[in-house]
């Protein structure tokens, strides 16, 4: 897991990921599958199914596109776009998206004990 404190629309946060860009699509681009009529009812892909990422998946943030250079690591985009990250409060515990397995865009449908 990789950090930095940065301030976000006027408030200091925690911006933390798992630093596997290789497999950061952007949460607008993350292959899904749907699961029903409701188009908020998707299912994004685990890792596993998927094959890496591209360098350049088509979104940016602001003049941020996903960082390709380890000196470019938690910018807009991270923070903005990228599925993988997580902004929390100071002193906030840390959980981050766990893609080794779907991630369900209403999992309350579909994981027991998920609320």
């Amino acid at each position: 897991m990789i950090k930095k404190e940065i301030t976000f629309f006027a408030n200091r946060l925690i911006l933390a990921c798992d630093a596997n860009c290789n497999k950061a699509w952007g949460i607008n681009n993350r292959p899904k599958i749907s699961l029903s009529d409701d188009v908020d009812d998707v299912a994004y892909l685990a890792d596993e199914e998927l094959l890496d990422a591209p360098d350049d998946p088509g979104t940016y943030e602001g003049e941020c596109a996903k960082p390709i250079d380890i000196m470019e690591l938690l910018n807009k985009w991270c923070a903005r776009e990228c599925e993988r990250s997580v902004l929390v409060k100071i002193g906030e515990k840390i959980i981050l998206p766990d893609y080794s397995k779907r991630v369900y865009n209403q999992p309350w449908k579909h994981v027991k004990d998920s609320v």
